[in-house]
Parts: C-alpha cells; structure tokens; sequence
C-alpha cells in the first residue's frame, strides 16, 4: 500500500472550502493508502507564536479533523514536534541543503516581504523541514495545493541528492497527489477568488464559528445593487453566493433566488439571511462534533499519544536507516 503524508497548519482552522476540497479526498484516501496526516506545529514556529496559543491551537486542529472524520485507528494522525525524528531529519538534510537554493525559493522572497523583522532560520528551511515530514515516511504521494508544489519539488531534490551523495536508495521520489476534478472551489465572502484564511477572517465561514459568527459574516458577504434586466448574467460577487447555496441549500431554495434575480426582484438580504440559515444546518453536527471533542481532554491525548506512537514506529525505522547509511555510530 503506497504512503501518502499531509501536513495540517496548527493555525489552520478547517473552513467549509477544506470540508468540500481536501478533506473529502482525505475521508476516502485513509481507507485506499496508508496516510500521515501531521499537526505541523514545527512549522508554526516561523511566526513566534506563544506557548498557550500553539498548545490551544494544535488541540482544536486536532479537533477539527476528528470531528471530520480522520480516523485515528485507521489512519495516522500525529502532532509533527512529537516525533524527534523529524528535527534529526532536518538537520541532516540541511547539511546537503544550498543557501542559494533556499533564498530562490519564492514562499521565502513573499515571507521576507512580508514580516522583514522576523526573517527567521526557519523560514529559510522550512523546504527542508517540509522535505524531513514527507521522507521521514518515505511518502510517494503528497496531496499540497499550487503554493506548496515547488517545495515538493525541493523535497524530490533533497531525496535524490542524499540517494546520489550516499549510494543508496533510502528515499523514494515524492510526487504530488492529483485529486483531478475532484476538487470543488469554494468562493469566499469578499466577492473574488476562492475561500481561506489567508484572505482575511471576513472572507471564510470556519467549521467552528458559532451561528452567530456565521450570520454575521454571511451577511457582509459582497454582492452588488441588483440586476437591472431581466436574466442578465451574474458579477462574480452574485455568482459566488449562489455557488456557496449549491452546496448547502435545497434545490427549491436556489431555483426561488434564482427566479427572483432573473425577474429582477431578488433582495440579497433576504438570500443572504437563508444562505447563512442553510450554512449553520449544514455545519451544525460537525459544529457540535468539534465542541464536544475539543473539551474532552482523555480523548484528545489518547489520539495524539496514538498517533505519535503509530508514526514513531515508521519515522524510527528510517531514522536507523540513515544513520547507518552516513556512517553514524548508532
């Protein structure tokens, strides 16, 4: 069975654009591969947050996709700084990383845009750290979005460099994992591009916000004054509200807005308050699901105590593998 690694952000709360994109293929892929999916919290580092928010925040992930689905006993789910293997990993392979290779990367030139006051080690390696998560499992497949494929690229360059440097064939080549057509896009809330939380707070529904949350940011969603003729073509902004009914509201809702926009008559107040209603019927077991399980202590720790024995088992056994394989003593 081909292993499949997917690191998870410990600041990336899951939105309704991951509940209908990644995370469908991530329910039915644990019952097809044998899957890592990794809280990166090492990852997280990069931005300095505190002690209490990144034990909060790698909780409430956890949460977040066992409320999902992701299955503990089925798959592999652990926290990333749990495994030493990982930072022994990264160090080695930062021994045959290029400064130079590292500074091309462009997540590094946008990340030093960006915070110029903190241009961190970290962000500089943070393709290596990436490339120790993936081969720590000897992955062949990786589900990553456009901005993470050319460190999955460095990850490719970093096994074949150690796989040429040592004479050997420890690592397999990682290769990105195609959903293929199988990925819906979910629109955000700002009227443009697609949903995440890198696009601001106000432009993503989180499968965690309370119904009033919910409301509230529905409600600001972009739209515009109206048509002005009868079945004129929608603005985008229009268009991604009724995309977001597609996938949560009822076929006589949608064709009712639907009539009232073709007619001229649709008030986007009205469609915007059911949106927000279907959203929170839509969310709410998951909602409930997330609440119950972030509060129940015994059951998170026995998920991560778990996983983080599951994935030792695996990352322990590559760990020997190199050591030896560089000539190390033990």
């Amino acid at each position: 069975m081909e292993t499949v690694v997917s690191g998870i952000r410990s600041t990336g709360n899951l939105h309704l654009g991951n509940y209908f994109g990644a995370m469908g293929n991530f329910l039915k892929m644990q019952h097809e591969y044998n899957c890592f999916f990794f809280i990166a919290d090492y990852h997280s580092l990069t931005t300095h947050p505190t002690p209490e928010n990144l034990k909060s925040s790698v909780r409430q992930v956890l949460a977040e996709y066992l409320a999902c689905g992701i299955d503990p006993d089925v798959s592999t789910i652990y926290v990333q700084s749990d495994l030493p293997e990982t930072a022994e990993l990264y160090l080695l392979l930062n021994m045959n990383a290029y400064v130079g290779e590292l500074e091309r990367c462009t997540s590094f030139k946008e990340k030093i845009r960006k915070q110029p006051d903190n241009i961190n080690a970290g962000l500089l390696t943070y393709p290596t750290l990436m490339a120790a998560d993936i081969l720590l499992h000897k992955a062949v497949k990786v589900p990553v979005g456009k901005d993470q494929e050319q460190h999955l690229e460095m990850s490719r360059t970093f096994a074949n460099r150690f796989n040429r440097l040592y004479n050997t064939q420890t690592f397999p080549e990682p290769y990105a994992f195609n959903f293929g057509q199988s990925l819906i896009k979910v629109p955000g809330l700002d009227g443009s591009g697609k949903m995440g939380k890198s696009e601001g707070e106000g432009n993503a529904v989180f499968l965690a916000d309370s119904p009033a949350n919910i409301r509230k940011k529905v409600m600001r969603a972009v739209s515009d004054s109206g048509p002005t003729s009868p079945n004129e073509e929608k603005p985008e902004a229009v268009k991604n509200l009724f995309a977001l009914m597609e996938l949560v509201s009822t076929s006589d809702t949608i064709k009712y807005f639907e009539d009232k926009y073709n007619e001229c008559a649709i008030r986007y107040g009205d469609m915007k308050k059911q949106l927000a209603e279907d959203i929170i019927l839509f969310t709410a077991p998951i909602y409930e699901k997330i609440n119950a399980i972030a509060a129940d202590d015994l059951l998170l720790n026995k998920v991560m105590n778990l996983g983080e024995e599951k994935a030792r088992d695996s990352a322990s056994k590559t760990i020997k593998e190199v050591r030896k394989t560089m000539g190390f003593r033990k």
